[in-house]
């Protein structure tokens, strides 16, 4: 029969150290919160647990036999997927598990959900080819009613993943860790769940998008099958205003006097979307908004700033990398993801930079609640345009340099025009995959140059496709003169302002990166890297007190608009972030951080009103 969710034989991989979320993790059904927050059904079942693996040559035959178990939906390099083996490019990962759903959901059409699956997969039920999905980082469903039998059903799903060897979007993961560059995640990374709808008509997506200006929501919604609609804004029980309309079409409701989201104050309505047939309800979703509004203008004291519902705003976040000492990219809980978000705002920051990464919906729908700005980077491919001389020199003198001709293509691994399309592909699915959050308020399309080609032209593109956001289109370096910033990586040098005046905003994109190893807490005991290493907290935090008062603060009343520090945790061999790698220890004290926060919104307010 194979693997089930009873198995009692996995257990993890001991790693170099563990969160504090590992022991409870429960392998019959790790993971188990609604993967998607901003449409919920009720009739719904989880597939993670403990599924049967096998490794073959790249497009080899089906395996016959599975030996091995893993757990999903942690990667096979990970320690909690009780494997915390590594997946060669030349080499295929086949996952098997056997399943069988209520027999209350009859009549209904089943779909399998994927949440993310890194890279290439081809998937099978039964025996059946379902469909294929390239790319790591956006979900992906198939509708596998037709291929359904009675009793237990076999899920076969094949990987390839060719990580750091091809030009695809991987962000920092690599074959061989080094540095700055993390352990590779390889096939399912996410959940998999099954869902049952209504089988003549359901709900597949909706668009929310509000206009603070109008006090207006509109919503689109696509179904299976054209029909009328009905949307209806909430404050809990109580239905504040409704509207019908047909699906495919925009539906817009009028709000008297919304109260808007702000980190202060992280408001959401609630939402129900229905579908209607002679005035009964056949199909019905729950979701949930929030009505705001992000621009860039000129602010009181003459500078370029970013403004959230008409308000200047100073933004101040760390770079957080979403990486799990025992999990990878998969964090091993939800309650962690919820720990991220939390200790960001407590310690007194009011933005974060998702970096290079997408997270899993909850993600969003944590900071969405919390009330923490999100900075959402795409994913890098290709590879880092620069050198280490080149990125010393771009660091110490901003230069720049073109992306938009041959030499560059080849420079970054984009003269593969398959490359460039995969890019720009995915680009747009993530960001239709992340509109409707309301927390994320500004795209990152490249990051130092990696893989970056094009970049004026593709943020101008990205900008057509969601003009409600603003975008950094060049991150660190090179940049082009494009989107909302004039964004600047600073390391090792002091902060400083750009030599030449800019119509965007003046962002310090990426600072700090301050080290300091804590022993029982580290990655790899004998390994250091990092920009300036401190040998205790006491140091560390004293050089951390002086950059900000001496160095960040003074460039505010000069036009500084944001800033990202680098950054939230430790990752693997770098030990920069505020919390070591597993979270257990803060090496700067939280109300000196805070306290610090405060002085730079105060530096800011005060530098609007002169």
């Amino acid at each position: 029969m194979g693997a089930n969710i009873q198995s009692k034989t996995w257990k993890a991989v001991p790693g170099h150290i563990m969160t504090p979320w590992a022991d409870s993790l429960d392998p019959s059904c790790p993971l188990p919160e609604y993967p998607r927050p901003q449409m919920v059904r009720r009739t719904w079942q989880n597939l993670n647990g403990i599924w049967d693996y096998s490794i073959t040559k790249k497009n080899g035959a089906m395996p016959t036999s599975y030996g091995e178990e893993i757990l999903v939906p942690f990667a096979i390099e990970s320690s909690l997927s009780g494997v915390k083996k590594a997946l060669k490019p030349d080499e295929e990962l086949w996952y098997r598990r056997f399943f069988r759903v209520s027999e209350d959901w009859d009549g209904k059409r089943l779909l399998l959900h994927f949440e993310a699956v890194d890279w290439k997969c081809i998937c099978y039920l039964n025996g059946i080819k379902l469909g294929e999905h390239t790319g790591g980082y956006v979900p992906f469903s198939f509708d596998i009613t037709e291929h359904m039998q009675p009793g237990d059903n076999e899920l076969t799903v094949s990987v390839w993943d060719p990580t750091d060897s091809h030009w695809q979007q991987k962000g920092k993961q690599v074959i061989k860790p080094n540095t700055i560059y993390y352990t590779s995640t390889s096939g399912i990374w996410q959940t998999v769940w099954l869902e049952a709808v209504e089988k003549a008509n359901h709900i597949q997506r909706i668009k929310i998008t509000p206009d603070t200006d109008a006090s207006e929501l509109t919503v689109e919604v696509e179904t299976s099958e054209d029909g009328e609609v009905r949307v209806s804004a909430m404050i809990g029980e109580t239905v504040i205003e409704e509207a019908s309309g047909f699906s495919g079409r925009k539906v817009k409701l009028n709000l008297a006097e919304p109260r808007l989201w702000t980190p202060d104050d992280p408001f959401l309505y609630d939402l129900k979307v229905e579908i209607l047939s002679d005035g009964e309800v056949v199909d019905s979703i729950d979701s949930y908004f929030a009505m705001r509004k992000i621009e860039m203008k000129e602010g009181p004291a003459g500078y370029q700033r970013v403004f959230l519902n008409d308000e200047p705003i100073f933004l101040h976040g760390p770079l957080d990398q979403g990486y799990w000492p025992d999990g990878g990219m998969t964090a091993p809980s939800d309650e962690a993801l919820l720990f991220d978000i939390k200790k960001t705002k407590e310690l007194g920051f009011n933005m974060t930079r998702k970096h290079i990464k997408v997270e899993p919906r909850r993600w969003y729908y944590h900071a969405d609640r919390e009330g923490l700005i999100v900075m959402q980077d795409m994913v890098s491919g290709g590879k880092n345009g620069a050198n280490e001389l080149m990125t010393r020199i771009t660091i110490f003198s901003n230069i720049s340099r073109a992306d938009d001709n041959p030499s560059a293509y080849r420079r970054t691994w984009r003269q593969d025009p398959e490359s460039r399309v995969d890019f720009e592909r995915e680009l747009i699915k993530i960001m239709d995959h992340l509109y409707n959050v309301p927390s994320l308020l500004i795209w990152v399309i490249f990051n130092e140059s990696w893989g970056q080609y094009d970049a004026l032209r593709i943020s101008d593109t990205a900008r057509n496709h969601d003009p409600t956001r603003l975008f950094d289109h060049a991150s660190g370096w090179f940049d082009q003169g494009g989107g909302d910033f004039r964004s600047l990586h600073t390391y090792v040098i002091k902060l400083k302002k750009p030599k030449k005046p800019d119509k965007r905003v003046y962002f310090i994109s990426e600072y700090g990166g301050y080290n300091l190893q804590c022993k029982g807490h580290l990655w790899d005991e004998d390994s250091e890297w990092g920009y300036r290493i401190f040998k205790n907290r006491a140091t560390l935090q004293t050089a951390y007190e002086q950059l900000i008062r001496d160095q960040l603060i003074p460039l505010i009343e000069k036009g500084l608009g944001l800033g990202v520090y680098t950054q939230f945790s430790d990752v693997e061999i770098e030990s920069n972030g505020y919390f070591t790698y597993d979270r257990k220890v803060l090496k700067i004290d939280a109300e000196v951080v805070k306290g610090l926060n405060k002085e730079i919104y105060a530096a800011f307010n005060k530098a609007e009103k002169k």
